[in-house]
């Protein structure tokens, strides 16, 4: 599939459920979320159906989201429908770990292929302050648990926070000296309920490219990549704000509520619930020939009129 500018479009993050067992700053509200009813989130079927026309229209890499999406009942089974459509899809799930102690090696043998794992401090306050409900040691257990599940190629996020962790950058970037890890370090976007957050908040990425000089360069998608000399790992440049990627944007995201989005940024939202076979893949299509060019985080800020939970983080 290629949007009215030419964008081939091969990446879908698939949002499973809008609940979450923290209630990270940049994400939610303190109090949560009015829950959904059942009927109100797409089922199972319904995304395993949403994968397969995706994939039969040339999408080829899924990942799942929330929320937190290994609190979703029947999880294992969706990774199992999705890998059985195509051993060529790239299934990953981004989690923010705590879960993973129990999951990991079911996730492995369902067919998910990596896993990206949140992890904004290596302090227990700080990540107490963060996530307002989570501990650190779920957060490095999970990690734990992911590469004794065999997971090699794993991804940590961190969200840069002014004043929260843009002191700590060394020391993230030192878990990659012994772990064959990619570390990405992501600016802050105002979208959601994080437009309310202090303006001090909303570091670039800029604040640390100067650390990693001297490191091998390389691209990876969206992240610039840098290693040093020695080290297992890498860490990742993701700067949706200081160095705007649309113009190579391969995604779209469909929300656990069935909405298809063309752009994060964007209130424009195409409905699929209800849609099976050909009328399903007729919506795909004129989503995303629908995609916006670029996005105007830099000018009027974002225009999506939900939290980033209940897009899929």
């Amino acid at each position: 599939m290629k949007d009215k500018y030419g964008r081939l479009i091969k990446y879908l993050r698939l949002s499973v459920t809008d609940l979450c067992n923290y209630r990270c700053i940049y994400c939610m509200p303190e109090d949560g979320i009015n829950k959904k009813s059942h009927s109100d989130i797409l089922s199972i079927e319904e995304l395993t159906a949403i994968a397969k026309a995706s994939y039969e229209l040339g999408i080829n890499k899924i990942r799942l989201t929330g929320g937190e999406p290994l609190l979703r009942k029947g999880i294992i089974t969706l990774c199992e429908n999705i890998r059985s459509l195509s051993p060529d899809i790239e299934l990953s799930i981004t989690t923010n770990g705590s879960m993973l102690p129990s999951m990991a090696a079911k996730l492995k043998a369902a067919g998910v292929d990596r896993l990206n794992i949140s992890l904004d401090t290596l302090g227990k306050e700080s990540f107490r302050r963060i996530t307002r409900k989570g501990e650190l040691s779920e957060a490095l257990y999970g990690i734990k648990a992911a590469q004794d599940a065999g997971f090699d190629n794993i991804k940590i996020n961190t969200v840069l926070l002014g004043g929260i962790n843009d002191s700590e950058v060394m020391s993230l970037i030192e878990l990659t000296r012994d772990n064959p890890i990619q570390l990405r370090f992501i600016e802050l976007m105002p979208i959601g309920y994080s437009k309310t957050l202090d303006k001090s908040m909303f570091i670039t990425v800029k604040n640390i490219e100067s650390l990693l000089m001297g490191a091998d360069y390389t691209v990876d998608g969206v992240a610039r990549v840098f290693r040093f000399k020695g080290y297992s790992g890498s860490i990742g440049l993701i700067s949706p704000i200081s160095h705007s990627f649309c113009h190579k944007c391969d995604k779209i995201r469909v929300t656990a509520d069935g909405k298809l989005k063309p752009c994060l940024h964007s209130d424009i939202e195409y409905d699929l619930r209800g849609l099976n076979g050909e009328e399903l893949k007729a919506a795909i299509k004129k989503a995303v020939l629908n995609k916006p060019l670029y996005h105007q985080l830099d000018t009027i800020g974002s225009e999506a009129v939900r939290n980033m939970n209940e897009i899929g983080g």
